[in-house]
């Protein structure tokens, strides 16, 4: 049984390089495909040519999720097939009125958050940049309970929350796992809050969505997972028990700045979260806050109300 091939390529993201996979089966499938930049695409064919493969050589290319740095170069695979998650297909597409929801779903989040008039030109910083994203449809969507086409071995589980496209890959027999963006060996992945596929489903809450997907990990005999950035992860369960824990104490930290007698909106609670990142990464620590915020209003610690301005604030339970 061949173990998956890592291609390593560069990104112009803060994340650093990241990885792509090559599997070799009944198909020759590729797993994820850097981000659309010039120098993405000789890391990718140098990687292929590595492994005595070229681009045309590639029967299928899977997506994890549809984040630019793993989705660019879809587009310079034109013989093989591509699957992914139905979410991919909103941004593979350019499918306008998604984007037009997408603005518009940003617009209120912020509204409700208290975030001030003058920072709304952040809704237009929450689009992906396009340029580095590719650009043809889906020819299958896959989704949990799925095998990957041509690697009946290779199982596909939905795990959302970093992305409400993220798929995951599993091969029990191997006990191993190529998992995106789900878990990264030196950091942790951010929840991050996104438009939802159907928007009658309202916001999605990442964070619970992840904590879930994770959770799910140490029910599952895994020995590694081949990470989407950086090395690959072995000692699953344990990172996976203090990646929880951390999250717990950050959210006890949220808890401990409120009180039962003043309320306080999500972007009151960032700036005192975050003091000197909140201005530079507000769509990050935002998507952070309101996890914590979930997180203790799942659990009853707090309460949320509406004021007058459509704010939501919240308060010690």
């Amino acid at each position: 049984m061949m173990e998956p091939i890592k291609i390593i390529i560069p990104t112009p993201f803060a994340v650093g390089d990241v990885n792509s996979y090559l599997l070799k089966g009944d198909v020759l499938t590729l797993i994820d495909a850097g981000p659309k930049t010039p120098e993405a695409w000789e890391a990718l064919k140098a990687g292929l040519k590595a492994a005595n493969v070229a681009p045309e050589d590639i029967e299928q290319v899977v997506l994890t999720h549809h984040h630019p740095d793993h989705a660019g170069w879809v587009d310079g695979f034109d013989a093989a097939k591509l699957y992914g998650h139905p979410y991919n297909d909103l941004w593979l597409r350019r499918d306008e009125a998604f984007f037009d929801y997408h603005d518009a779903f940003y617009q209120e989040r912020l509204k409700e958050e208290g975030v001030p008039g003058d920072l709304m030109f952040w809704v237009k910083k929450m689009k992906r940049p396009l340029n580095l994203l590719g650009n043809r449809p889906l020819d299958m969507a896959i989704n949990e309970g799925d095998t990957l086409p041509g690697h009946p071995d290779w199982h596909v589980l939905e795990t959302l929350g970093h992305a409400q496209s993220h798929l995951s890959f599993w091969n029990p027999e191997q006990r191993t796992m190529i998992g995106g963006d789900h878990v990264i060996a030196k950091v942790s992945s951010n929840p991050l809050i996104e438009p939802p596929y159907h928007p009658e489903e309202g916001r999605p809450k990442s964070l619970l969505q992840y904590n879930a997907s994770l959770s799910r990990l140490l029910k599952m005999p895994i020995d590694v997972i081949y990470s989407g950035h950086g090395e690959e992860v072995r000692n699953v369960h344990e990172l996976v028990s203090t990646r929880l824990e951390k999250q717990h104490l950050r959210a006890m930290k949220v808890l401990d700045m409120l009180d039962r007698t003043s309320e306080q909106s999500v972007y009151e609670l960032t700036q005192q979260l975050f003091p000197h990142a909140y201005e530079k990464e507000l769509g990050l620590t935002l998507s952070e806050t309101i996890g914590q915020v979930d997180y203790l209003l799942e659990d009853g610690l707090i309460e949320e109300r509406m004021n007058d301005e459509g704010i939501f604030v919240y308060r010690q339970a």
